[in-house]
């Protein structure tokens, strides 16, 4: 599938679907207490359905109704999966569900497509998970999925990398599920407010941890999961979007479904374009933003805690009115594609005059052209260059635009009902 776009300016409402790293960390402790749960409002991606494979293969029962799921959890002691794992493109069901299976005594296999097994480097789980008395591999040897792994864990300590927040949060579960005590030694911290969500549904649930400047861990173990009723909230980084649009667009939109309280790491996208000078209200009653037409000044942007809005916010570089550096972006490498490189290609094949840089980007004010661009097969991208083609002369085709299902399936449509000149081609 492609999508093929012309300018145009937007205006209205507009719906923001569910968090996906909420959906997806709600299955999972779904699948691991003991008892009914029930979970509302997930995101059917395929990264949805690929975790709630994965919980049936370790027993859970699970009865969809809609985008609500009843979750019959197994507990503990954690049993053998019965058949291998496919993590699909998704990085949370490698590394937690990784994690997860040194719980067990069994040998557990995960695997994924080819992005997973390729791009998606998993060191430092199999550091941490050998490191506790586990037995972790690389069916290749090559620090990559497809991965070997037999538990249980032993009380102790393990030191890793939390370059990659995913390892971290995988572990720490992983660790309050077994015999413990544990200590987690967390070298080069990254992605934190994504640790905050793991641990903010670990005191949900009833999981106990101390931690110290996302360095240091203590886990006491031997905790159960309680069963719970959860309604999934909007999700803020797919909000980024139509957020950069109406931005781009110099126009007025309201996106509702968002909570401002919500532990979600990328909301700190809002005040970061807050910063950059965007006039954006927030209504916390009503869960809804409102974004009126602003100009856009240049500066700098650490931007690790956020990272997912690397892409789209190097598209918004190109129409502020100064150059934009994103910088602390190396783990961006390291997604679903290499996203520095991949949204540096596209946009410049529109025009825009970019530099590259090992940690992140420099964008310089652009005017930009339509062009046929790549998705890398890579959600933020295809969504991202979507945006871009907004503000752009003439008219735009992005290929292989599948993938957008896996964060904004409804997004086509979505943009359609607030004017956008967008359709999606066979």
């Amino acid at each position: 599938m492609s999508i093929q776009i012309t300018p145009s300016r937007v205006h209205g409402e507009i719906l923001i679907p569910s968090s996906k790293s909420h959906s997806l960390r709600a299955i999972l402790f779904g699948m691991l207490a003991e008892g009914r749960s029930e979970i509302r409002h997930f995101l059917e991606s395929p990264d949805a359905y690929g975790m709630i494979a994965a919980a049936r293969l370790f027993g859970a029962q699970i009865h969809l109704d809609g985008s609500t799921a009843y979750v019959e959890g197994i507990g503990t002691p954690f049993p053998p999966a019965k058949d291998v794992i496919d993590a699909g493109n998704s990085g949370i069901i490698l590394r937690f569900i990784g994690a997860l299976a040194g719980i067990s005594s069994h040998y557990t296999v995960i695997t994924g497509d080819h992005s997973i097994r390729t791009k998606r480097p998993v060191k430092p789980l199999i550091d941490a998970l050998n490191g506790l008395g586990a037995h972790a591999h690389s069916l290749t040897e090559n620090a990559m999925a497809p991965l070997l792994i037999k538990g249980p864990l032993r009380a102790g300590k393990t030191r890793f990398s939390g370059v990659d927040s995913q390892p971290v949060s995988g572990m720490l579960i992983a660790c309050a599920l077994s015999d413990g005590p544990f200590e987690l030694e967390v070298e080069s911290p990254g992605e934190t407010p994504w640790i905050d969500v793991t641990l903010h549904w670990m005191q949900m649930t009833g999981l106990r941890c101390e931690q110290k400047d996302y360095t240091h861990y203590k886990i006491p173990g031997g905790d159960t999961v309680s069963p719970f009723t959860y309604t999934v909230p909007g999700d803020f980084s797919s909000a980024a979007f139509p957020l950069a649009a109406a931005l781009i667009t110099q126009s007025e939109l309201t996106l509702c479904n968002l909570d401002m309280d919500d532990v979600q790491g990328d909301k700190k996208i809002i005040d970061a374009l807050k910063e950059l000078g965007a006039h954006i209200t927030t209504d916390p009653i009503l869960k809804k933003l409102t974004v009126y037409p602003s100009k856009l000044s240049g500066g700098e942007l650490d931007i690790n805690e956020y990272i997912d809005a690397l892409p789209i916010l190097s598209v918004l570089g190109c129409f502020c009115t100064s150059p934009l550096k994103i910088y602390n972006a190396h783990i961006a490498r390291q997604k679903e594609s290499d996203r520095v490189h991949a949204i540096a290609t596209e946009l410049k094949k529109m025009g825009a005059n970019i530099e590259e840089h090992d940690d992140g980007l420099t964008i310089y004010p652009s005017k930009l052209n339509g062009a046929h661009l790549e998705s890398y097969k890579d959600h933020r991208i295809v969504l991202s260059l979507a945006c871009a083609a907004l503000g752009a002369q003439g008219q735009t085709q992005i290929a292989n635009t599948a993938c957008i299902s896996k964060t904004y399936p409804t997004f086509v449509e979505d943009m359609q009902a607030i004017g956008v000149h967008i359709q999606s081609i066979p």
